[in-house]
């Protein structure tokens, strides 16, 4: 990777919808160099994928939260880790190191929905021994916009370094 496609992947990443060949405007290529360009961070699994950012709250999503999941040591490796990311209403899944062994996002309608779901649901999973759930009062910040280059989120330049 050099500056070029570092240049592109900033693009994309700020704006998912933007045409080749703007890309190829602001990153002084031509169109089809641009598009062979994205083509190869495609296949390289650099890119691995283009989707829109929908707003939970619209959706009746309002409230978010946190879990820590513990699996007994006689479940299957990842046998609890994908039925957790089964659950439509799992944003992530991240198997962690200390006492816990996943960290859950998860997206509910309410409170209520909320126990349902670690009552039913999760704590229904063979291999789920306990869970800890903290719920989100407020996000102050959320994205999935990666650092590039070195670059910190703060820079607000649009300027690599």
């Amino acid at each position: 990777m050099d500056g070029i496609d570092t240049d592109i992947l900033t693009l994309i990443q700020d704006d998912g919808r933007i045409s080749n060949a703007e890309i190829a405007r602001r990153v002084g290529m031509a169109p089809s160099a641009t598009l062979d360009r994205i083509r190869k961070l495609e296949a390289s699994g650099v890119i691995t994928g283009y989707q829109a950012l929908i707003d939970p709250q619209s959706l009746g999503l309002a409230v978010t939260a946190f879990m820590f999941v513990v699996a007994d040591e006689t479940s299957s490796d990842w046998a609890v880790a994908e039925h957790l990311a089964s659950i439509p209403e799992v944003q992530e899944v991240h198997y962690i190191a200390g006492e816990d062994c996943y960290l859950i996002k998860v997206r509910a309608a309410d409170t209520e929905a909320l126990g349902h779901l670690v009552r039913d649901q999760i704590g229904a999973i063979e291999g789920v021994t306990s869970t800890r759930t903290s719920i989100v009062m407020t996000t102050i910040k959320e994205t999935s916009v990666l650092p590039l280059n070195g670059q910190s989120e703060e820079d607000d330049s649009g300027q690599g370094a």
